[in-house]
């Protein structure tokens, strides 16, 4: 897993050529506009219509918003991979700070909303359009975006969310350390002279530990508090390994929304997943599926069961579940292996091999007793498994800032779904970083230590969430 930033342009281009390559064309009637946001910041967009008579009551529409480092070239091509131009008008726009909209990029800020605001007005007030059946769709950054809005107040009519966040701070400084390689590799994306210096004042807070001033932005940035109650239909596209976006900012607004919800736990996502995967034409169908029947008010197919989750060997259709699925975790593996290490060492020990198939499915804790001295001051750990057939698989990752003296720390790794086979062995790597792990394994950078620090493990334990009947096979 490397590259961050350089994998979310990928996720886009690949988008973006997999789409173009099946997909009918969008509409026929195409232009390219200019929006006004509230500040006077111009906004790039493209905005089509379908074909023929416009409706009584104007045509229901879908706005997209692009991920980071994207523009609205590849949220055009979802739209036209879902096919929905033929009975939808489509708006795509550039976010601030990307492709040919003014601004500089605030990671989905105050000025963002904003923006959201200006552009689904301009589009409500179309005469062609309908004022009560716009929904949105957004991916990564531009979900973001699309929860934040929503509880905002912008009226969507329903939502599609793909691969996003709903607690900024959890996603980016999760149990008060920095994920400093996913931040540095979103923000190594993107021009620096397009963002705004806040953003990199509050990357070096982060990287320093400091939180009281990285929570209030991530605060202004998050939507999961105002998410309780919230009736607006919403199709929630996650992915199953995503060391950016966990399971987890899913699975809370799945419990904290009381209106019509789906969840589809899918196999595209942020490294170490791909943009598109197999199972994306199917995921897009029933996302265009959710549009008809929410802003086109077809009922004529029943919903299907709710909450869906792709197996890791797709085979056309994932498991579907009434609710959230059964999870259980067996009583943690201790080990009791002891060193002590300065920055440039590690702790490794590899556990029992799985007695059977096993899909991890939630957050893996590993506890460790540990003593600190000489200024070290993060522990992190990683969980991976080698399987009978010698291919390894990072399963998760997980850190916490240290203390100095002897304590336990319990450290909750990243909310996933991984299947491993039968025969797979489980190693638990600590260190002061993920690089302990893999060189490759950029998800917790190394950043510098006093040359007199030193981490002493005395051992500690591992618990397994899993899925209580496995997916995969």
């Amino acid at each position: 897993m490397s590259g961050f930033g350089r994998g979310v342009l990928l996720v886009l281009l690949a988008t973006v050529a997999a789409l173009l390559a099946s997909a009918p064309a969008l509409a026929s009637s195409r232009q390219d506009v200019t929006i006004a946001s509230a500040d006077g910041t111009a906004l790039a967009a493209t905005f089509t219509l379908p074909d023929g008579a416009v409706p009584q009551g104007g045509w229901p529409a879908v706005i997209f918003m692009h991920g980071l480092g994207g523009n609205r070239s590849s949220t055009l091509a979802v739209a036209q991979g879902m096919g929905i131009g033929e009975r939808y008008a489509v708006l795509a726009y550039d976010a601030r700070g990307h492709g040919e909209s003014g601004g500089l990029i605030g990671i989905d800020g105050p000025k963002e909303i904003a923006d959201v605001k200006a552009v689904f007005a301009w589009l409500r007030n179309r005469p062609d359009v309908s004022d009560t059946r716009i929904g949105g769709w957004g991916v990564s950054y531009g979900g973001g975006g699309a929860w934040n809005s929503l509880v905002a107040g912008v009226p969507w009519a329903a939502l599609e969310i793909s691969m996003s966040w709903t607690d900024l701070a959890d996603a980016l400084v999760p149990q008060g350390l920095a994920k400093s390689g996913v931040i540095a590799g979103f923000l190594g994306s993107l021009d620096p002279k397009r963002v705004d210096p806040e953003v990199f004042a509050l990357r070096d807070a982060a990287f320093a530990g400091n939180l009281a001033t990285v929570r209030p932005f991530a605060a202004a940035r998050s939507s999961l508090p105002a998410l309780k109650g919230v009736k607006t239909p919403v199709f929630m596209m996650q992915g199953r390994r995503d060391f950016a976006f966990g399971m987890e900012h899913a699975l809370a607004a799945y419990r904290a929304l009381a209106g019509p919800k789906q969840l589809w736990f899918g196999l595209s996502g942020h490294a170490p997943s791909s943009g598109v995967a197999a199972d994306t034409p199917a995921m897009l169908a029933e996302g265009a599926r959710w549009f008809d029947r929410f802003l086109r008010g077809d009922t004529a197919a029943p919903l299907p069961k709710p909450v869906a989750i792709s197996p890791e060997s797709w085979k056309g259709t994932p498991v579907r579940f009434a609710g959230l699925p059964k999870v259980v975790t067996p009583k943690a593996t201790p080990f009791a292996k002891r060193a002590s290490f300065t920055q440039s060492g590690r702790y490794q020990v590899a556990l029992r091999k799985l007695a059977r198939p096993t899909e991890v499915f939630g957050s893996p804790v590993v506890s460790v007793t540990a003593s600190a001295t000489g200024g070290w001051s993060r522990v992190v750990a990683v969980l991976s498994a080698r399987t009978p057939a010698g291919k390894e698989i990072v399963v998760a990752g997980g850190g916490v800032p240290a203390t100095a003296g002897k304590r336990t720390y319990r450290i909750a790794l990243g909310n996933q779904a991984t299947f491993l086979p039968k025969g797979s062995r489980l190693t638990v790597t600590v260190g002061s970083s993920s690089l302990a792990q893999s060189p490759g394994n950029l998800l917790y950078l190394d950043l510098p230590f006093p040359s007199t620090a030193r981490l002493a493990v005395a051992g500690g334990s591992l618990r397994l969430p899993q899925l209580a009947t496995p997916v995969s096979r």
